[in-house]
């Protein structure tokens, strides 16, 4: 009689996919083969509690035919959620099951599938994401509309459709930017880093991404799942990757899961609404109060995007599955992950690693925006002596941002300013385990427009560039940079205006060249030619790196290998300055030219040349 009612109840729950009384069932679908057989499915319809019997389980669970065992059903406070606990057997097959609850009228059909995994169809993906790459970040609603049928969508909140606005929707989708994967690939970028594409059902704001309303749908605003798979489909057939933006600390305010909580832990509750302090240092401080670092991880991001629990195990769950689900579905090949510094960091030890168990190959960086070197390790793998340990591969490096490359350009030369702020920071690397890893920018969606922060001086701009495509780390480039995109944050919107050419009537289109001045095809050029130059140096890709102590304004490094040598040289002052090959011996011995990789000039290693003032060369050396 047990197991007759256990096979009775896995006809309800097991293989899941909507029925006349609308079951939802999360995963949406699952796949064979994978390499932990464990699945947690999320029931969610009203009462569902209810029309599911107690059933005391047996030792081991319940092993039914088609290769799906039920070890346990777990219930919350809320009764319009179950959630079952199953393993999926080895020998299972692929297909769609189908299962009847009840009798008569109140019969309930309902439908799951176990796909075959994508691994089967010879389609390369989560491959990583490494210092061999450079990413284009870009938001999909403001960098190309190619799909107008889907500016707005009926049923949902947010119907603004304004270009006029910098806060309103433009109208950009995934189609437009497939459009102009070759654009990309041209200019040298070999990865795609978008802003969210999850659905975000949210009144407004929209325009961004980060309040998702439902995990499992990509918002048909962008083009849905057709176009997030057809997007990654054509990247792959370029040879290029995939970086999806994770969000495993808040959701938005009219997520199904917040309006609907299945328990009251679910989120972190407060007795009133408590926001985060944003300071890290109460995670690793040895005088730090708890409370501190309670309202830290605690606290809600803002009032619209609420605090997920990740101790809370079904949570947890929840989260690490979609990630999973994301990138056996879309085919993704990393993850940047946003406000990781607020996450359960132990939580966040066990989702990575879910990847990689999974995804061998699988990288991940975390947005760590804080302030120190050694606070930004931490939250990474690193060398430092604390009692939790990251497995986080890298992050995005805000130091060599902040404290690096910003104060070069920007700030006088002195013992401790001007350029010497970013020898500093780099001569702090000891503490990453490979700071390779780190991604490294010019700036973001957050953060002011570079050619902005250098106060629109054209040289510095292109030093800034320069630095970017020959530095360690995995270079990341925002949209629009390439054409002198400029805007500061205040408000942020004006740093995510739209990129010029990717709507129809555009006067100046970056795609063609048409309309964009001198100095923005300048740029352009610029990073095309040491980008593409990029992809084919193994010294500026994988090799290691070597910096001397800059004087008076003039900083020298290496990147090089066991094939390749590329000097760089940096001449952070506004006077011309002599560079004297034989003081870099260790680097420039037994060869006899450097040649310049964006104009080919040939230079004597015997003897010396002048560098202009505010100005950086690359320089490859040879035989």
């Amino acid at each position: 009689m047990i197991k007759k009612l256990f096979y009775f109840l896995l006809l309800i729950i097991c293989c899941i996919n909507l029925s006349a009384q609308n079951i939802e069932v999360y995963p949406t679908h699952w796949w064979i083969g994978m390499k932990n057989p464990n699945l947690q499915l999320m029931v969610h319809s009203e009462k569902i509690a209810d029309k599911i019997p107690m059933v005391k389980m047996v030792a081991g669970g319940v092993e039914i035919a088609d290769g799906i065992t039920l070890k346990q059903i777990e219930r919350v406070e809320n009764p319009n959620y179950v959630f079952l606990d199953l393993v999926i057997d080895k020998n299972a097959k692929a297909g769609v099951r189908t299962f009847s609850f009840g009798t008569g009228a109140g019969t309930v059909k309902i439908n799951y599938e176990l796909k075959n995994r994508r691994a089967g169809n010879g389609t390369l993906f989560a491959q990583g994401v490494n210092s061999s790459d450079f990413i284009y970040l870009l938001m999909p609603d403001r960098f190309s509309n190619g799909d107008v049928t889907n500016d707005r969508i009926a049923g949902m909140r947010d119907q603004s459709l304004n270009r006029d606005s910098i806060f309103l929707r433009h109208g950009g989708d995934m189609q437009g930017v497939i459009n102009h994967l070759d654009y990309l690939k041209d200019m040298g970028v070999t990865t795609l880093w978008m802003t969210p594409v999850l659905e975000n059902d949210m009144p407004n704001r929209t325009e961004h991404g980060y309040a998702f309303t439902n995990h499992y749908k990509i918002d048909p605003r962008l083009g849905g799942e057709n176009a997030y798979l057809q997007l990654s489909d054509e990247l792959h057939k370029r040879g290029m990757k995939l970086i999806q933006d994770a969000v495993y600390n808040h959701v938005g305010l009219y997520n199904f899961l917040v309006q609907d909580l299945p328990s009251k832990d679910w989120l972190h509750q407060w007795p009133q609404f408590t926001q985060t302090n944003y300071r890290d240092q109460p995670l690793f401080d040895p005088h730090a109060a708890a409370s501190d670092e309670k309202k830290l991880v605690d606290g809600w991001f803002t009032t619209e995007m609420p605090d997920l629990n990740q101790s809370n195990p079904l949570v947890a769950n929840f989260l690490i599955q979609h990630a999973i689900y994301c990138v056996e579905e879309f085919g993704v090949d990393g993850w940047r992950i946003d406000t990781y510094i607020y996450n359960d960091l132990d939580f966040m030890n066990r989702c990575n690693k879910a990847l990689t168990d999974e995804y061998p190959h699988i990288t991940m960086f975390g947005e760590a925006w804080v302030h120190g070197v050694a606070n930004e390790a931490y939250f990474a793998q690193n060398n430092i002596n604390t009692k939790f340990k990251s497995n986080l591969q890298g992050v995005t490096d805000f130091q060599c941002l902040f404290y690096g490359i910003q104060p070069a350009l920007m700030e006088p030369f002195g013992w401790t300013n001007g350029v010497n702020k970013l020898y500093f920071t780099l001569s702090d690397d000891f503490l990453y385990t490979d700071p390779a890893r780190n991604a490294i920018f010019l700036d973001n969606h957050d953060l002011n427009r570079w050619y902005s922060v250098v106060d629109s001086n054209l040289q510095k701009d292109k030093m800034g560039f320069e630095w970017l495509l020959t530095e360690r780390g995995i270079p990341q480039m925002y949209y629009g940079d390439e054409v002198l995109m400029a805007g500061v944050t205040n408000p942020d919107g004006w740093v995510r205006l739209d990129f010029p050419g990717g709507w129809k009537g555009d006067k100046v289109n970056a795609f063609t060249g048409t309309g964009l001045s001198q100095d923005q095809l300048s740029v352009q050029s610029l990073i095309k030619k040491l980008a593409n130059f990029r992809k084919n140096s193994s010294a500026l890709k994988t090799g290691e790196m070597m910096q001397y102590i800059p004087v008076d304004g003039l900083y020298v490094y290496f990147r090089y290998d066991d094939h390749q040598t590329i000097m760089c040289v940096m001449n952070t002052s506004d006077k011309p300055k002599t560079v004297d090959f034989s003081n870099y011996v260790e680097r420039t011995n037994g060869f006899s030219k450097a040649i310049d990789v964006i104009n080919q000039s040939v230079y004597n290693i015997n003897s010396t040349f002048e560098i202009d003032g505010m100005d950086m060369i690359v320089l490859e050396l040879g035989k």
